[in-house]
């Protein structure tokens, strides 16, 4: 199975290789996001079962404790919980939509860095062009496109300036302070090892996790505003 979706690939790669990259992009975004959906659902029923339950909430450090807590501690949970929202086709569309518009500006970059740090036939010096990709990916594209995603997202939701103010100030630096942790280490190996074609639905791939980790991101920081005074 997975030598013919490959094999499908790299044919439609070969003949139409950005509008293959929009498309993958925007099904693998849609993933995350119902990813992200679920993970909020579970959250909300395990905050309600610990309020049901005393004895629940002394054992809350599951496997999703580090980053849950965390949101926790943003969005202070009240005495009484509604029940979790239904899926949000809306939010879904939204994540598509900007990963199927960031594709050709992800292929276009991918196609520069492969240009301008191209790795030898004899394979020395391969490992220090990877590092200088890493290096221009991080230090340029990893901020603007962070920015691009809270602005698209936020103006998407209906919100002004003033939002998309709010929503810097707020999650941006942890966003990006995040991305440095997981981004380079993945880069590395995404430059090294993998062809030019893969490149990019391997970072949409990796980026399932990280896609959702935004979704949960941006979506804390609406309701911390929708719930504020």
């Amino acid at each position: 199975m997975v030598s013919i979706l490959v094999r499908k690939f790299n044919a439609y790669y070969a003949n139409r290789p950005v509008f293959t990259t929009m498309v993958t992009n925007a099904v693998l975004s849609g993933i995350a996001d119902t990813t992200a959906q679920t993970l909020t659902a579970f959250r909300r029923r395990s905050a309600q079962r610990s309020l049901a339950d005393p004895e629940l909430a002394a054992h809350r450090d599951d496997f999703f404790s580090i980053e849950i807590q965390d949101l926790d501690k943003k969005i202070p949970w009240p005495d009484r919980l509604p029940p979790p929202p239904p899926f949000d086709f809306e939010r879904t569309v939204r994540f598509m939509s900007y990963a199927f518009i960031m594709a050709p500006l992800q292929h276009r970059w991918f196609a520069f860095l492969h240009k301008t740090f191209p790795f030898p036939a004899t394979g020395h010096g391969a490992t220090a062009n990877a590092l200088k990709r890493v290096a221009f990916d991080q230090l340029l594209f990893a901020p603007c496109g962070l920015a691009a995603f809270f602005t698209f997202m936020t103006v998407a939701e209906g919100g002004g300036r003033r939002a998309v103010a709010r929503k810097f100030q707020d999650v941006y630096i942890p966003a990006l302070k995040a991305n440095y942790v997981v981004w380079p280490a993945v880069q590395i190996l995404n430059f090294r090892v993998m062809p030019i074609q893969f490149q990019i639905p391997f970072v949409s791939t990796i980026g399932i996790a990280w896609t959702a980790y935004l979704s949960l991101t941006n979506s804390a920081e609406d309701e911390a505003i929708g719930g504020s005074p």
